[in-house]
C-alpha cells in the first residue's frame, strides 16, 4: 500500500478495485501512459483493440447492456474523444452505465490549442451524468471511485474522465482511504409508501387499468416482480421497445408493444384505458405521439428512479420516484392491506377480452402477417424475421443485438421474446445507426456460451462493420450477423414514399458484397435471395463455430406498417399503404 505509482498505474488499480474486467479502445498519444502501465495488469484487465472509438463506445455499452455492469471505453485526445461522443450521447439517452476514459495533452499546454487537444469535457457536458478534467495525479482514486459510483447508481448512464498526460505519468503514494463525498447525489430508491397506496386505490377501482414496462424494470432486474404483480392483478401488461424482455411475449397478459410502430390494439388499449401504470419508462415521444393526446382517458401512475422524468411529458396523478424493483416489492405488499381487488381483477379479465377482440381484428390484417399481400415477392423481410423466430425460440440462450430502421421495428414487431430480459438490446432514445455491430462484440464478450444475433440494415452496417476485424482478433465465434438488405436507408425512404411523394433524395444505397466482405475478414458469409433459402442459411449459421454473416437481399420496398405519422396522435395510426 505504501508502494510509489504513477498516475496510470493508479488508474489501473482504481478499476480493478471497482470490478473493471474488460476495457474497450484505441491508444493514441495523450493515453500512452496509461496503455504503458495496461500490461502489468493484462492479466487483470483484458483491453479489447477496436478500429474506431465510436466503435469501442458501442462495444462498451453492449457489454453494460448484457451484464447490468459499467462498461468502459477509452480515447486519446482530439479525434479519439470526439469518436466517443455519439456512444456517450447514446448511453446517456439509453440509460447505460458507462465509463468514457480520456488522455488529455499536458496541463501545461492546456488551452494553448496544442496537437490535438481538444475539450472533451466542455463537448460532452450536456450528454454526461457527470464528467471531469484531473490534472493532479493525487485526484485519481477518488475520481474514479466516485465516477463509477455515479454512473452505477441512480439512474445510470455515461460519466466520461478526462486525464492529463502529465498526471498519469507523475509518481506518488496513492491514497486509497478516501470516501465519497456527495451531498447533491442521493438516489431515492424507495418510492414514498404513501404514493405507492395512492396508486393502489387508483388500480383498486379502475376497470380498465394497463401496465407499461420500460427500461427502468429490466435494469433494476425486476422482471419477476412486475410477473408477480401483472398476474395477481390480472392487468394487461405493454412493453415498450427498451422493456421488451420484461415479460415473455407468450405470456397471457403480455399484449406488445405500443407507440409509433406499435400494434393497433395496443394504441388502442392506451387511448381507451383509465388508469395507466408505467413502471420504469419515460413516456418518449416515439411512445407517446402527440403528447396532448395521449392516454386522454387515464389517470396516470409513473414509476421512474429519475424524478426529472415524472411530469415532463404527460400529466401524472400519481408519481412515485424510486427503483422499479424496490416499488413493485412495496406495491405487492401493500396490496394485502388494501383490502379485495377481486372487482379490479373481474373488470381486467373482461378488458382484456375486449383488447384481443381488437388484435383480432387489426394484427391479422398486417403484411406480415397475411401472406397474400408479399406472395408475389421474392424475398419479403417477414419471412426472415419468422424463420428466425421460429429458431431462436427453439435454443436455450441467445442475444438480439438491433441496429436502427425498419429492420428495429420488424425485430421488435415479429420476433417472439420469450427467453427473458436483456435478450433484446438496441440503440432507442438516440437512435444511432452503427450501433449494431460493434455493440454486439460487447455482448458477446459478456456471455461468449451464447449465440448474439446481429439484425441490421445495409445503412447502419456499412458505418461500423470494421469491427468485424475486431470480432475476429478476439477469437469470438459467437456473432451472427443478419443484414437485412433492401438498397436504400429504409426507413427514410419509408417516409419520403408516404409523404414526400417518392421523392428519393440520398436514400438508395450501394454496398460491396457483404459476403465477400465477411469472407475478406475470414468470416463465413451467405448470400440469401430467395424465402426458401432463409432456413439452410440460417441453419447454417448456428451450425459454423465461427462468426458468419447472412447478406439477406430482402424486397426493396417493403414498410413498416403500423406507423403514427408526425405530431398525429397514437390513435390515427396507418396499416397500409392505402390509408397514407
Amino acid at each position: 500500500m505504501s508502494e510509489t505509482r504513477t498516475g496510470a498505474q493508479i488508474m489501473c488499480e482504481a478499476l480493478i478495485r471497482e470490478g473493471v474486467e474488460v476495457m474497450f479502445g484505441i491508444p493514441g498519444g495523450a493515453i500512452m501512459p496509461f496503455y504503458f502501465a495496461m500490461w502489468e495488469y493484462r492479466e487483470k484487465l483484458r483491453h479489447v483493440l477496436c478500429r474506431h472509438e465510436q466503435g469501442a463506445g458501442h462495444a462498451a455499452e453492449g457489454y453494460a447492456r448484457a451484464t447490468g455492469k459499467l462498461g468502459v471505453c477509452i480515447g486519446t485526445s482530439g479525434p479519439g474523444v470526439t469518436n466517443l461522443v455519439t456512444p456517450i450521447a447514446d448511453a446517456m439517452m439509453d440509460s447505460t452505465p458507462l465509463l468514457a476514459i480520456c488522455g488529455q495533452v499536458g496541463s501545461h499546454v492546456l488551452g494553448k490549442d496544442a496537437f490535438q487537444e481538444t475539450d472533451i469535457t466542455g463537448i460532452t457536458m450536456p450528454i454526461t451524468k457527470h464528467n471531469y478534467l484531473v490534472k493532479d495525479v493525487n485526484e485519481l482514486p477518488y475520481v474514479f471511485k466516485e465516477a463509477i459510483h455515479i454512473a452505477t447508481t441512480g439512474r445510470p448512464g455515461p460519466v466520461l474522465i478526462d486525464i492529463t498526460k502529465d498526471a498519469m505519468q507523475k509518481a506518488i503514494v496513492p491514497d486509497w482511504d478516501v470516501k465519497l463525498n456527495l451531498p447533491g447525489y442521493k438516489p431515492n430508491y424507495y418510492g414514498n409508501r404513501k404514493q405507492v397506496r395512492e396508486a393502489l386505490k387508483l388500480l383498486q377501482s379502475a376497470k380498465k387499468p394497463v401496465i407499461m414496462a420500460g427500461n427502468g424494470v429490466i435494469m433494476a432486474n425486476a422482471t419477476a416482480e412486475l410477473r408477480a404483480f401483472a398476474e395477481e392483478l390480472r392487468v394487461p401488461v405493454i412493453t415498450t421497445l427498451h422493456g421488451i424482455g420484461s415479460m415473455p411475449e407468450n405470456h397471457p397478459l403480455n399484449i406488445g408493444m405500443p407507440g409509433m410502430h406499435g400494434w393497433v390494439h395496443v394504441n388502442r388499449a392506451i387511448q381507451e384505458c383509465d388508469v395507466l401504470l408505467n413502471i420504469g419508462g419515460r413516456f418518449d415521444d416515439r411512445v407517446t405521439g402527440k403528447a396532448s393526446t395521449f392516454a386522454p382517458n387515464a389517470k396516470v401512475i409513473h414509476v421512474d428512479i429519475d424524478p426529472s422524468e415524472i411530469g415532463k411529458n404527460v400529466k401524472v396523478t400519481v408519481p412515485i420516484v424510486g427503483d422499479a424493483k424496490l416499488v413493485l416489492q412495496a406495491l405487492i405488499e401493500d396490496m394485502s392491506a388494501m383490502g379485495e381487488f377481486a372487482e379490479l381483477q373481474g373488470n381486467a379479465s373482461d378488458w382484456m377480452e375486449h383488447i384481443r377482440e381488437m388484435q383480432d381484428k387489426h394484427q391479422g390484417k398486417q403484411q406480415y402477417v397475411n401472406r397474400a399481400n408479399t406472395a408475389a415477392m421474392t424475398l419479403p423481410p417477414h419471412d426472415v424475421y419468422e424463420m428466425l423466430s421460429a429458431t431462436l425460440n427453439l435454443r436455450g440462450s441467445y442475444h438480439v443485438v438491433t441496429d436502427v430502421g425498419q429492420h428495429q421495428m420488424w425485430a421488435a414487431q415479429l420476433l417472439d421474446w420469450n427467453h427473458g430480459p436483456r435478450t433484446h438490446i438496441t440503440s432507442g432514445g438516440a437512435g444511432t445507426m452503427g450501433f449494431a455491430v460493434p455493440a454486439s462484440l460487447g455482448v458477446a464478450i459478456a456471455d461468449p456460451d451464447s449465440v448474439v444475433w446481429v439484425i441490421c440494415g445495409d445503412g447502419g452496417f456499412q458505418m461500423t462493420n470494421q469491427e468485424m476485424a475486431t470480432i475476429m482478433q478476439e477469437g469470438i465465434t459467437n456473432i451472427k450477423v443478419a443484414v437485412i438488405n433492401n438498397g436504400y436507408l429504409g426507413m427514410v425512404r419509408q417516409w419520403q414514399e408516404l409523404f414526400e411523394n417518392k421523392r428519393y433524395s440520398g436514400t438508395p444505397l450501394s454496398g460491396p458484397d457483404f459476403a465477400k466482405l465477411a469472407e475478406a475478414y475470414g468470416w463465413k458469409g451467405i448470400t440469401v435471395e430467395h424465402s426458401d433459402q432463409v432456413q439452410a442459411a440460417i441453419d447454417e449459421a448456428h451450425a459454423t463455430n465461427g462468426p458468419v454473416l447472412i447478406d439477406f437481399r430482402v424486397e426493396r420496398e417493403v414498410n413498416v406498417f403500423p406507423m403514427v405519422p408526425q405530431n398525429k396522435s397514437i390513435g390515427e395510426m396507418i396499416t397500409s399503404e392505402a390509408e397514407a
